[in-house]
């Protein structure tokens, strides 16, 4: 988007202080940060009995000024346009010129995927200086674990970093589940919550995350590992979320590994795209790793990889042979 456009500071933010703008595009992939930012622009608009959700692919010309008109008992109108990435030409030509100049009493919310498709549409938005508020992927770790500790916040509750840590290696990358993992713990305990606290609620979610069978195979811990693993798998956790975390785990040891000698954690870390505590953590488990031990151990993912997303007939066991050929390339220096 240019910069002409004014925005929100951060994903999941306040979408605007004060009355809703006429016009506003909430642009990002990130559904949930998509939705909360949409109900505070509809909540920004006042009381409006007359709030419609409409797709934007649905829409036929001349359809969407028919929406958008005030009524005739001079009720305020609230229309919230989905997907608007995915409107015909004509329909986001008809967009452009309602953001132009806005029927009196209407306030219209616009979501984007962002993207290329639909670019044009934004541009033309951006031109008339709409309002946008951003929510982009949240992909890093970083990044969640700020959100994390935002819905506590949120909240009035306190977390440690250990907490928030446990929690993420519990339920993984979703931000539905953490947000609602958060909020049942914000409910359910009192005092600081701690790694102590959140694994009393998800104990065997915490315990049995591809990325803690990661960390006990890249240290050679093959019996724990093998554990982990049967236990990730009793309760459910995806094969395919499994080899990630051995990917992740094995990539990390190359990665850290190939960085120069005396690097502060913190400048590893933005190097990599990984928290500094990860890396003290990694670095830790690089004692008896080769470079040829790790490119070992990353085929054996990839062999693993392949086999739990269709070539082979037992995950189980791909994910075994995987975990005992990672200890392996650990132990041949």
């Amino acid at each position: 988007m240019p910069s002409a456009a004014p925005r929100a500071s951060r994903a999941g933010s306040a979408a605007q202080d004060g009355p809703a703008a006429p016009v506003t595009v909430v642009v990002g992939e990130e559904e949930l940060l998509a939705e909360r930012a949409v109900a505070r622009l509809v909540a920004a608009a006042g009381p409006a009995e007359n709030v419609r959700h409409v797709q934007a692919a649905d829409l036929r010309p001349g359809e969407l000024a028919t929406l958008a008109a005030p009524s005739l008992f001079g009720d305020g109108c609230v229309l919230v346009l989905h997907g608007a990435e995915d409107a015909a030409k004509a329909v986001a030509d008809e967009i452009g010129a309602i953001a132009a100049d806005p029927p009196p009493d209407t306030v219209l919310v616009l979501t984007h995927a962002g993207g290329v498709k639909g670019k044009a549409l934004l541009t033309a938005l951006a031109k008339q200086r709409v309002p946008t508020v951003d929510c982009p992927k949240i992909t890093r770790m970083g990044e969640r674990m700020q959100f994390v500790r935002g819905e506590f916040r949120a909240a009035g509750r306190t977390v440690e970093d250990s907490g928030v840590r446990t929690l993420l290696d519990a339920l993984g990358t979703d931000l539905r589940e953490l947000a609602a993992a958060s909020a049942q713990l914000a409910a359910d305990t009192t005092g600081v919550i701690d790694q102590a606290v959140v694994a009393r609620y998800y104990r065997g979610r915490a315990e049995a995350s591809g990325f803690s069978v990661a960390d006990r195979a890249v240290e050679g811990r093959l019996a724990e590992a093998l554990e982990m693993l049967r236990w990730a798998l009793a309760v459910g956790v995806s094969p395919v979320l499994i080899t990630s975390g051995l990917a992740q785990g094995v990539r990390l040891l190359g990665r850290v590994g190939s960085a120069a000698r005396g690097q502060p954690d913190a400048a590893v870390a933005a190097e990599v795209g990984a928290p500094p505590w990860k890396i003290d953590r990694v670095r830790q488990q690089l004692r008896g790793w080769t470079p040829e031990g790790v490119a070992r151990a990353l085929a054996a993912v990839a062999e693993a990889d392949a086999q739990v997303k269709g070539e082979g007939t037992n995950a189980g066991y791909a994910l075994e042979v995987a975990i005992r050929e990672i200890v392996a390339s650990r132990a041949s220096r």
